[in-house]
């Protein structure tokens, strides 16, 4: 008579393989997100010094960085900024760490929130501040860099 354990099928010896797509889409979460993060945060502490950053390559830093709409209350618009951009990191470091996809797609979906609000504060920028934040500009790029990467990888995996 068997036992039940010599019926049962032997366990695969294949390892769980994840498609290139997604960790490559891993890293590039992560390489992007640390860059708006150090830009992010470098902002956020500057402010909290007291100091403007001068702006070099475009001009109006202070401008935008000054203006009503640089902060909520108390807190830096950066400081959010730094809490998006670690979402994003520390998701990515999740999806590598348990090699479940819901983390890429939920950072995909997250995203949205970058490129809405990046939008919105470049509309602010343009047209009624009227002037541009390289940090600020950075932060876009990033923001944008990162939406596509989630919808690439969203439409990779789905």
């Amino acid at each position: 008579m068997q036992t039940s354990n010599q019926m049962s099928p032997a366990p695969s010896t294949k390892p769980n393989r994840i498609p290139q797509v997604d960790i490559i889409g891993a890293w590039l979460f992560i390489f992007i997100g640390v860059i708006g993060f150090l830009d992010a945060a470098y902002l956020t502490i500057e402010r909290f010094r007291g100091v403007i950053p001068a702006c070099t390559i475009v001009s109006g830093c202070e401008k935008v960085l000054i203006s009503q709409y640089s902060h909520i209350g108390p807190l830096p618009i950066s400081l959010l900024g730094m809490v998006y951009y670690a979402t994003i990191i520390i998701g990515a470091l999740l999806f590598l760490d348990f090699k479940k996809i819901h983390f890429l797609h939920l950072l995909a979906a997250y995203t949205l929130l970058g490129i809405f609000a990046s939008a919105y504060f470049l509309y602010l920028q343009i047209f009624i501040i009227q002037a541009l934040c390289f940090y600020c500009l950075v932060s876009a790029f990033t923001s944008t860099m990162l939406f596509f990467n989630g919808w690439y990888i969203y439409r990779k995996t789905t």
